[in-house]
């Protein structure tokens, strides 16, 4: 596993050193033993983890900002992705998972203290409840809900110029025309994870301001 990582992290071309492919593999190792009573997650295989979870929430780290105290939302984080490997990989940013389920919420709380990372905050709640203290530079979702239910929803996360980041398989056109008037769509690059077979693109939205 530790090879596979390795090779999938050098493939994407980023920087993660490697104490932190150590982390990366502490959480799938967390994530399969909650997932044999919590049901976390439906793919049961480590290695298919390692390509399906890891490496497919790494995939997306060239194409977010790229600054110390980068503040992430992962909205519907459930076992979290792509947020814990974002914040293992980029201990430097502040990352907070947002999910309504109790279990779920439980298993990301734990996983922080586990794994010590002072960077991640949980909060057990439904999205359009979320009151932030402070806005988001990004807001992101991995297979969350339609794009217009996504940016409705978690609207008021967002930062004057932050972005959101849809993660999906194809191109969802019928979503994007489906966005509301005030959303403009900054890009839908095609994203390529090592291992994974199948078509994987991020849309990227921002609010258009007056």
């Amino acid at each position: 596993m530790t090879d596979a990582l390795r090779a999938g992290i050098d493939d994407l071309g980023l920087a993660v050193d490697g104490a932190a492919q150590e982390k990366l593999l502490a959480y799938v190792a967390l994530l399969e033993k909650w997932n044999r009573t919590h049901n976390l997650t439906a793919i049961r295989d480590r290695a298919q983890m390692i390509t399906h979870h890891l490496l497919d929430s790494l995939a997306v780290l060239p194409y977010l900002p790229v600054r110390p105290g980068l503040r992430v939302a992962d909205v519907g984080s459930g076992g979290g992705l792509p947020g814990i490997p974002l914040a293992i990989a980029r201990p430097d940013w502040d990352v907070t998972l947002i999910d309504s389920n109790h279990k779920k919420a439980a298993f990301l709380n734990q996983t922080a203290i586990e794994l010590t990372l002072p960077n991640v905050e949980v909060l057990t709640s439904r999205v359009e409840s979320v009151a932030p203290a402070l806005p988001f530079d990004v807001v992101i979702s991995r297979a969350y809900s339609s794009l217009g239910t996504f940016v409705t929803q978690s609207a008021r996360l967002l930062a004057r110029d932050g972005c959101w980041v849809a993660m999906k398989g194809a191109i969802p056109h019928d979503e994007l025309a489906a966005l509301p008037a005030d959303v403009t769509v900054e890009a839908t690059p095609a994203v390529r994870v090592p291992g994974v077979h199948g078509e994987r693109h991020l849309v990227i939205m921002k609010t258009a301001h007056p």
